[in-house]
């Protein structure tokens, strides 16, 4: 919906709107938020409402701290689960004193990527994500367990399914947000979740994903439980991960859809995916941004590890999804839900417009199980691998021309930087599989 204003104001005092929070994401995709009282809330629709950035992951320094947060009116939305006070939302953009967007916004940077698909002709990247989460009990201080709240399986039902009702609150809470639903079940993994929501235009898409694992988590609490979209929480279970499928248009055109092709794919859509797979080593440390996530992309739990496309075979990193028409697209499996999305759909994004730029050609399809191909035959079949590790990933992200203008000086620098203190401090501890292997051998 679009709101004027003029709307929100009238909004705000016509439900007893008391505080509202202005909204906006760091760079490592941890959703950040100034709260305010609602006699200031045209002020912050005036666009005045600053703030310190020094202290956000990947922002500023201290001498160049005050940023000003400009809200996106169409986000104004007002949450359902608060009753007494009632709290309302703006997503905002982040801004310079000199009235300049802040190059470290990532939704700036991915409107930045979206303009430069503009420049080519392209009116919107669509997005249909898919991110998974698993529900653990809590303890009597509320605090995570590692017990899982059910052992169901792919669209187990109850009572096997004892996530069920808390499922069904999360779908009644983001259809009183404005999301449409298309369908919620159980995963394959015991305690994981899925919930599908129709797709939109990409900066709408990522807004939307932000939202929702707010609201996951809120109502999980509320059941007794903890939501984490932590890729692989559990050893021996597939991991969660968020599958994008995406599709630029012109005007109402799916520009990736050709009715005389043998799959239905434009030339378009072919040079695009020829991109999205070129650069997927060197996306993946933005797409798949921690150490945890690279213990999800091994073979043997329906993730994808090898950089490889097919109109049929889930074990690819890129599917083709059968239906065609305006709803023709490439879904790319790889991306997991840690993932900050403004920056994940801006790096593929990125990856498919120079695909189409140099008339990048895709390889052949790859319509066997790929993993139970040996290592010579996918060499052979030219199927390399994804990073193995979140070190691999970033060294391929810095070595890259086209994530770097994707993301900019600030973000990589800062990205990097952050990174590289996770992946120092996970290589320097000591694990409790060390101890149990050679505590006692040695």
């Amino acid at each position: 919906m679009s709101f004027t204003k003029e709307d929100i104001l009238r909004i705000s005092r016509e439900e007893n709107v008391r505080f509202i929070r202005l909204q906006f994401t760091d760079l490592l995709g941890t959703i950040k938020n100034v709260e305010i009282p609602v006699s200031q809330l045209e002020k912050a629709l005036d666009n005045k409402m600053m703030f310190d950035g020094s202290s956000i992951e990947g922002y500023v320094r201290i001498e160049e701290s005050d940023m000003y947060l400009v809200p996106d009116l169409s986000t104004w939305v007002i949450f359902p689960w608060v009753t007494e006070s009632r709290v309302a939302r703006l997503i905002c953009d982040v801004y310079m004193p000199d009235g300049n967007p802040f190059d470290g916004d990532p939704r700036g940077i991915l409107k930045r990527v979206l303009k430069e698909a503009e420049e080519m002709g392209y009116t919107a990247m669509n997005v249909g994500p898919e991110p998974e989460f698993f529900l653990f009990k809590t303890d009597e201080k509320g605090n995570p367990t590692l017990e899982l709240n059910d052992q169901g399986g792919y669209f187990d039902l109850a009572p096997t399914d004892m996530g069920e009702n808390c499922r069904r609150e999360i779908v009644l809470t983001l259809e009183e947000m404005g999301f449409e639903i298309e369908a919620s079940h159980h995963e394959v993994a015991p305690g994981q979740h899925e919930i599908d929501f129709k797709y939109a235009d990409a900066i709408k898409a990522a807004d939307q994903i932000q939202t929702f694992k707010l609201v996951v988590k809120t109502i999980a609490r509320q059941h007794g439980l903890h939501a984490t979209f932590m890729p692989k929480p559990l050893f021996g279970v597939n991991g969660s991960g968020m599958h994008c499928h995406q599709s630029l248009f012109k005007g109402k055109e799916n520009t990736f859809y050709d009715e005389s092709d043998k799959l239905g794919l434009s030339e378009t859509a072919r040079q695009y995916m020829a991109g999205i797979l070129h650069h997927a080593r060197a996306y993946a440390a933005i797409t798949n941004p921690t150490v945890n996530s690279y213990k999800r992309l091994v073979p043997g739990y329906e993730a994808p590890c090898y950089v490889a496309w097919s109109a049929s075979n889930r074990s690819p990193m890129v599917r083709i999804p059968a239906s065609r028409g305006l709803s023709t697209r490439i879904e790319v499996r790889n991306p997991d839900p840690a993932a900050n999305p403004y920056l994940a759909l801006a790096v593929m994004l990125k990856a498919g417009l120079d695909g189409i730029k140099n008339k990048m050609q895709s390889p052949p399809p790859t319509d066997r199980n790929i993993y139970v191909m040996t290592e010579e035959e996918r060499i052979q079949e030219g199927i390399p691998s994804l990073p193995l590790n979140l070190k691999n990933a970033l060294d391929e992200l810095v070595a890259s021309e086209v994530m770097s203008e994707a993301l900019g000086e600030h973000a990589l620098q800062h990205f990097y930087e952050l990174k590289e203190i996770e992946w120092d401090m996970y290589r320097t501890q000591v694990h409790a599989w060390e101890r149990d292997q050679y505590m006692t051998l040695y």
